[in-house]
């Protein structure tokens, strides 16, 4: 390091919770800081600056946060840190109450303010603010943000929006992200160019908090499908894109058309419906009714052969009955979505469902919880018996430790992280190739197969 970017304080570790949106932000705030003179670090040794970056989405999320602030403030105690900075949504959830009632921390960022950082933290010895919280969030970073990906070097994630407009009746996520932007097609392009310049990356995960309603707002329509198209025709190294996070109500034809037309996009979408019940929809102020989700759903499968369906959705919302359960359980089963995660209503303060009468209690939430994961297992395992015999894709993620010719990998229809893997043996594997894998057994959630 030059004389010239030599901090007193020049290590950083930097802890990420949360969803891929956030890590994203972890690796711009990454970006930021090396660009400014600091060294990033692994936590293990410990670091002059440990920064945490938060998740506040739900009361689990948000217990997970301070868990991890606290344990880093017993490395702080114990010499292994020299400054605490927390940031991201907890920040901006509790504003000036956070930093009042967590002394540990010496600084405190929200979500708009990432880009204050690098300054902030070359004077974190001198006495000052120690909360630093925009009380509208609007930052977005663009293809001119410094990033270290903490992803390996075969795929990535790249947010092409941020903030919700969507006002969801049990989310906070307008409070702690802002309305929804955009950014502009030109901006994505040059970032997914500058991203895959090493020839390595193959998957690029495009993400927002709602993905679907991309343009919108900068250019007076829904620009998904010429994003897209766009990406499509650029010549890099990505064979993959996929698209997460969209909406039941901001589907167009020109989407559906691209996805189904384009190669190089995964037939796979995350459609989160949270659930089916009219009468529930309409509570949770979801825009669209059990016929707009079916409707879409035939058309979907319809026009895009092999599609491959993740949904999300929500058990104990206030007022669900047992016939509304029974119903969203039934319309599962008849639904057959290959992939589902589920998820307790969480009351979240200040929102209108945190209000609603009839909450539904802790234990009857998880036992739907459990009831409907038993049914999704089941489901899971059927469609998995699909693809005996077939020749499958597969982007290899990772050598299994210890075993000579074995590793881990995804096929188009599985989203890191959330989905489904599959186990690949063969010779002359690497890691970061897509290779065709014959699928040999089928687990609950996984397949197995040998490379060809």
């Amino acid at each position: 390091m030059s004389k010239k970017n030599r901090n007193s304080n020049s290590t950083v570790g930097i802890i990420s919770l949360g969803c891929p949106r956030n890590q994203l932000d972890s690796e711009v705030i990454a970006g930021s800081l090396k660009k400014a003179g600091f060294s990033i670090v692994d936590m293990t040794g410990g670091a002059d600056i440990c920064v945490i970056n938060t998740c506040a989405f739900i009361k689990s999320a948000r217990e997970e946060s301070v868990d991890s602030i606290l344990e880093a403030a017993e490395l702080k105690k114990g010499g292994k840190i020299g400054y605490l900075v927390v940031c991201g949504c907890l920040p901006q959830l509790y504003k000036e109450k956070l930093a009042s009632e967590l002394s540990e921390a010496d600084l405190m960022i929200g979500t708009s303010d990432f880009p204050e950082l690098p300054r902030l933290l070359k004077n974190i010895r001198k006495p000052g603010a120690r909360s630093v919280v925009s009380a509208v969030p609007d930052y977005l970073y663009d293809e001119r943000s410094p990033r270290i990906s903490f992803t390996p070097p075969h795929y990535a994630y790249l947010k092409i929006s941020e903030g919700c407009s969507n006002f969801c009746s049990y989310c906070i996520i307008s409070r702690l992200r802002g309305v929804f932007r955009s950014r502009s097609i030109e901006s994505v392009t040059k970032e997914t160019k500058s991203l895959s310049r090493s020839g390595r990356l193959k998957e690029i995960n495009l993400i927002g908090q709602d993905t679907t309603l991309f343009g919108v707002d900068r250019y007076g329509r829904m620009m998904l499908g010429e994003l897209l198209r766009r990406l499509c025709g650029i010549e890099t190294s990505v064979e993959w894109f996929r698209i997460l996070y969209t909406h039941p109500a901001h589907y167009t034809d020109e989407l559906i058309s691209v996805i189904r037309r384009e190669k190089k996009i995964c037939k796979y979408l995350d459609l989160p419906i949270q659930h089916i019940s009219d009468r529930i929809l309409k509570k949770m102020n979801r825009c669209v009714t059990k016929r707009d989700i079916i409707t879409l759903i035939e058309k979907l499968r319809r026009k895009i052969p092999g599609l491959v369906l993740r949904t999300s959705v929500i058990t104990g919302f206030p007022g669900e009955t047992d016939k509304d359960f029974n119903e969203l359980v039934k319309f599962l089963r008849d639904t057959r979505f290959e992939r589902l995660g589920a998820f307790v209503y969480s009351r979240e303060e200040g929102t209108p469902a945190a209000r609603f009468e009839k909450q539904v209690p802790e234990k009857v939430k998880r036992q739907r919880l459990d009831a409907i994961m038993e049914e999704q297992k089941r489901i899971s395992l059927g469609i998995n018996k699909r693809y005996l015999g077939r020749t499958l894709g597969v982007l290899i993620d990772e050598k299994c430790e210890g075993e000579k010719e074995k590793f881990l990998g995804r096929t188009g229809g599985d989203a890191p992280e959330v989905d489904g893997i599959v186990y690949v043996t063969g010779k002359g594997i690497r890691v970061g190739q897509i290779c065709d894998v014959r699928i040999k057994d089928t687990l609950e959630y996984d397949l197995v197969g040998n490379k060809i």
